[in-house]
């Protein structure tokens, strides 16, 4: 996913230093050009070594170090870089960044880099706090750096507070953020719906269905990795919520209709991907369960439509439904098309190998008013991309 990236790890002298091998081992696993840089003081807590073996590239610590191709190493690394990532950043390198101090491999090679640089500091509470670096970490965001905030936890000094360095986990989501994918939704603001609603009979049960979120969550999460300003309105799932998403959670039907009318005017695009629950009773309050003896049966009626009772949407707004089916797929979907007045429509069939809820994969069929495409058993991720991809193509 991230062939032909250039990614510059800058590693300081920080306990936390070692985890980064971790995060130059992902890195390489989705085949990026991974270098890094290390402050003498980093050595001290993992050995370069380690870089290297993980990376195949030599890991450069010392400035004037003769041991490489002749060429003006930090330059040329700063012009290949895609992105250059500081983690961790001690409160050193940190003040040396932010007041134009070069005076080793790391610091020259960030100052004469372009690209998107992020800094990821990882210190003691006391220090993090300290009003000097934190104007040191306002004057790197107004220079254009991105500060990812420590997390809170306990630390190595035997305190508990901020300052702790993201697990690589979470540094490797703001790469994949900044370079996985051509920003060819950037300002485009996208809702998405995800998940099962459901709907409560009594204090004990609910109508739902088998809907686990995972369509929705890879649209959300691919549109977000393409630039897009996302906002997911998620029923019930057990799925981890994507990264740099705005997450709206509901329940019931008429819950996830209220939010999606509350964003609707923002919005420049819709996918209405979640599986909402069909049915509810007819009166909340008594539940119309019938006295005949050991018949707990229930009156229901249809619940909220939420894409035919939207209001009408705005000029250049586009609108996609996804219609799962059993039978008449193509009949059934281009109906719903047509009577929900959507700009597409992601149809399959519930009964095909390899396509419908809990799935990885999909099978779907992709519609519009003129066109009917049909695509080959994919991951979700991969469908996520081809509709956005259709998407795409449409707004031109």
């Amino acid at each position: 996913m991230l062939k032909g990236k250039t990614v510059v790890l800058g590693v300081t002298g920080s306990i936390a230093a070692y985890k980064i091998a971790s995060l130059a081992s992902a890195l390489v696993k989705l085949h990026a050009d991974v270098n890094v840089i290390m402050t003498k003081n980093a050595t001290n807590f993992i050995n370069p070594i380690t870089f290297e073996s993980l990376t195949g590239t030599k890991c450069l610590v010392d400035t004037f170090d003769r041991n490489f191709e002749f060429q003006v190493e930090h330059v040329s690394l700063a012009q290949k870089a895609d992105i250059f990532m500081v983690a961790p950043a001690s409160a050193n390198v940190i003040g040396k960044i932010a007041n134009g101090i070069a005076d080793d491999m790391l610091t020259t090679t960030i100052m004469a880099a372009k690209c998107p640089k992020y800094i990821s500091p990882a210190m003691n509470t006391n220090m993090f706090e300290n009003p000097i670096v934190q104007d040191n970490l306002k004057k790197l965001k107004d220079y254009g750096y991105e500060v990812i905030e420590p997390a809170v936890g306990y630390l190595a000094c035997g305190t508990t507070g901020s300052g702790k360095m993201p697990e690589p986990e979470v540094l490797l989501s703001y790469i994949m953020k900044e370079l996985a994918f051509e920003k060819d939704l950037k300002g485009k603001k996208i809702l998405v719906t995800a998940g099962p609603t459901k709907e409560k009979i009594d204090p004990v049960r609910f109508i739902s269905n088998h809907s686990t979120g995972k369509m929705g969550y890879a649209i959300a999460k691919n549109a977000m990795l393409r630039g897009a300003d996302v906002t997911l309105v998620s029923g019930h799932t057990s799925i981890e919520k994507p990264d740099f998403v705005k997450v709206v959670d509901v329940e019931s039907a008429q819950d996830m209709y209220e939010a999606v009318a509350a964003e609707f005017d923002n919005q420049d695009i819709l996918i209405m991907s979640a599986a909402v629950a069909d049915y509810r009773p007819v009166n909340p309050a008594d539940n119309k369960i019938k006295k005949k003896e050991g018949d707990s049966s229930i009156e229901l009626e249809r619940t909220t439509d939420i894409i035919g009772t939207l209001a009408p949407k705005k000029k250049n707004q586009f609108v996609c439904g996804f219609s799962m089916e059993t039978e008449n797929m193509l009949e059934n979907s281009k109906a719903k098309l047509e009577r929900k007045n959507l700009d597409m429509i992601v149809a399959n069939n519930l009964k095909v190998k390899g396509a419908g809820f809990g799935t990885d994969t999909n099978i779907v069929t992709i519609i519009t008013k003129d066109e009917v495409k049909e695509l080959p058993i994919m991951s979700k991720d991969e469908v996520a991309n081809a509709l956005l991809n259709e998407i795409v193509k449409k707004q031109k």
